[in-house]
C-alpha cells in the first residue's frame, strides 16, 4: 500500500484526486494539507511515501515546501501536480528535489504511473512538459526574464502574486520587512518593471501565474 499526502489549497482539487485514486487498489490517502506549512506540520505523523504537491498556495508555496519537506524527510517522494505547464517551474522543482511533475489536466492513469515511477526512484515528467522543456532548450528566441530569478526571488514573487503583504512574507520566510522589500526591488530591476501592477502583468504574460486577483496594491 502506497501512502499519499495531498497538498493543495483548493478543496475541489484534493477531493477530485482523492476520489480518483480511491477507486484504484494500492493507494491510501493518509493526510491532506492546504499549505506548505500545514504539510510540514503533518509530515512526521502522517509518514507518507509520496506527496502530491501544488505550487501556488498561500504561505511558503510549493517550491519552498518541497525543499523543506526533503530536508526534513530526505527519502520522501514528491510529485508536483499543478496548472503550470511551462518550463520554468519544472526545472526549479526538479532542482529542489521533486521527482515528478504532472499537470492537473492529467488523466488518473498518468498520475498512477507517476506515483509508481517515483516509488521506483525514477523521475517522471508529463510528456507534454518534457517536450516543452526540450523545445525550450533548443529555441533560439529570447528566454523568459523569470529564468534569471533566484529561488528566493521567485518565492517572494509567488507570494506577492498570492496577495501577501511585505509583513506577511517576512514573517513566513523569517526575513526582515526591509529584506523582503529589497527582494521586491530586485524583482523590479531584473524584470524591468516599475511597480506591482506591471510586475503582475508580466507574470501573467509569461504564464507564471493564472490570475492576479489577490494582488495587494
Amino acid at each position: 500500500m502506497i501512502k499519499l499526502m495531498l497538498v493543495d489549497d483548493h478543496d475541489l482539487v484534493r477531493t477530485g484526486i482523492k476520489r480518483l485514486l480511491e477507486d484504484h487498489q494500492g493507494f491510501e490517502i493518509v493526510a491532506e494539507a492546504t499549505s506548505g506549512e500545514e504539510a510540514l506540520s503533518q509530515i512526521n505523523a502522517a509518514d507518507p511515501d509520496v506527496v502530491l504537491m501544488d505550487i501556488n498556495m498561500p504561505g511558503i508555496g510549493g517550491l519552498e515546501a518541497t525543499r523543506k519537506l526533503l530536508q526534513s524527510r530526505p527519502g520522501i517522494k514528491i510529485i508536483v501536480v499543478t496548472m503550470h505547464d511551462d518550463d520554468l517551474f519544472p526545472q526549479r522543482l526538479l532542482k529542489a528535489g521533486a521527482l515528478g511533475y504532472v499537470t492537473k489536466g492529467a488523466k488518473v492513469e498518468e498520475i498512477i504511473k507517476a506515483i509508481n515511477t517515483v516509488m521506483a526512484n525514477r523521475r517522471y515528467i508529463s510528456p507534454v512538459i518534457a517536450q516543452q522543456m526540450a523545445l525550450s532548450n533548443l529555441a533560439e528566441e529570447e528566454d523568459s526574464p523569470f529564468e534569471n530569478l533566484s529561488e528566493r526571488e521567485l518565492q517572494v514573487l509567488m507570494m506577492m502574486m498570492d496577495g501577501q503583504s511585505i509583513s506577511a512574507i517576512s514573517e513566513k520566510l523569517f526575513l526582515s520587512p526591509k529584506t523582503v522589500s529589497t527582494y521586491r526591488s530586485r524583482l523590479y530591476s531584473k524584470l524591468n518593471v516599475k511597480n506591482d501592477i506591471e510586475l503582475a502583468r508580466k507574470a501573467l504574460l509569461y504564464g507564471i501565474v493564472e490570475n492576479t486577483a489577490k494582488l495587494k496594491t
